[in-house]
């Protein structure tokens, strides 16, 4: 016969209530988790999600809504969402959309016909409606004031950016930024950047691209402020990682290096898988707390609406001079 829970709570010494507080996810003593945890594993325990969801009327299961797995940060993202819904005895599904508009409203019809536990969506959508009945929780957008949203601290961000800048020497600094054209929380590493730049007094320049445009217009523009050998900005601020790696290597083309000629910090901080290094300075996001916040809300009987921002911090990576 396969173990169940009254074979757990024997074993752990500890009531069959704590085992299942244990099994949901719901905080007890320290000590009282470890005995059951070494329970479950010494008994091969496994919960009959089947069973479990026909008694909750619950399917333990999350759809999750990314806009792709390329960028780094989305496929970090996912990984810490699942490992979090796992750890709660969830489940997920991942639903891709390409950044197709179309296809988000499609997954939101998927969901409520599948009948999905709730959603944790990545959207690009400006007018998307979402079903009162589906428990969700945004990242980084603002899908309505009933719907969480969670995010790192994008404004503080762009404050440390262009301190770190000043700080190193920097006189003249540029923000570049490509992404959507959807209103949300990343917006604000922009304004948190240029406020500062006003109130230190530091010269300064803002382009901004979509995501539908290529990074051709950021080429030409910078081509434009290179003379003989030199670029009219020592220091620069980039709205993701990628997108700083992307101009260092075009700068690198046209004889101009970081950080020798320039500084440059990027936002995210996407590190090498193997090394653990960064790939340039960075502004740190705080993706695991940001996926723990994320399953938390969505998890939580309760749950309100708000914006949950979470603390970022500066980390080298080599395109600053330090």
């Amino acid at each position: 016969m396969a173990p169940t829970m009254k074979d757990v709570a024997r074993e752990a010494g500890v009531s069959l209530g704590t085992v299942s507080k244990v099994i949901n996810g719901i905080a007890v003593g320290e000590s009282y988790r470890h005995r059951v945890e070494e329970a479950i594993g010494k008994l091969g325990y496994h919960v009959n999600s089947y069973a479990r969801g026909l008694k909750t009327n619950k399917t333990y299961c999350v759809a999750l809504l990314m806009p792709s797995l390329r960028h780094p940060f989305f496929a970090l993202l996912t990984d810490e969402l699942t490992k979090c819904l796992q750890r709660r005895g969830y489940h997920s599904t991942l639903m891709i959309t390409n950044y197709d508009r179309e296809v988000e409203r499609q997954c939101f019809v998927l969901v409520r016909e599948n009948k999905a536990d709730g959603v944790i969506a990545l959207t690009y959508s400006p007018d998307l409606t979402v079903d009162a009945g589906i428990p969700v929780v945004s990242i980084d957008r603002h899908m309505g004031p009933g719907v969480p949203c969670i995010s790192s601290d994008n404004y503080h961000g762009g404050e440390l950016a262009a301190e770190k800048l000043l700080e190193l020497g920097c006189r003249n600094l540029l923000f570049l930024r490509i992404g959507p054209d959807v209103a949300g929380e990343a917006d604000k590493r922009r304004l948190g950047f240029e406020d500062t730049c006003r109130r230190r007094g530091a010269a300064y320049e803002t382009v901004i691209l979509r995501d539908e445009d290529t990074e051709e217009p950021f080429f030409r523009f910078l081509r434009r402020h290179i003379r003989e050998g030199k670029l009219a900005f020592d220091g620069i601020f980039c709205n993701t990682d990628s997108l700083a790696v992307r101009i260092r290597d075009f700068l690198a083309e046209q004889g101009i290096h970081a950080p020798e000629d320039v500084q440059l910090i990027g936002y995210d901080g996407m590190a090498d898988y193997a090394t653990g290094r960064y790939g340039c300075s960075t502004i740190v996001q705080p993706i695991a707390e940001m996926a723990e916040a994320a399953v938390n809300v969505l998890l939580d009987p309760d749950r309100k609406g708000g914006n949950v921002c979470l603390p970022v911090r500066y980390a080298y990576g080599g395109t600053t001079r330090e």
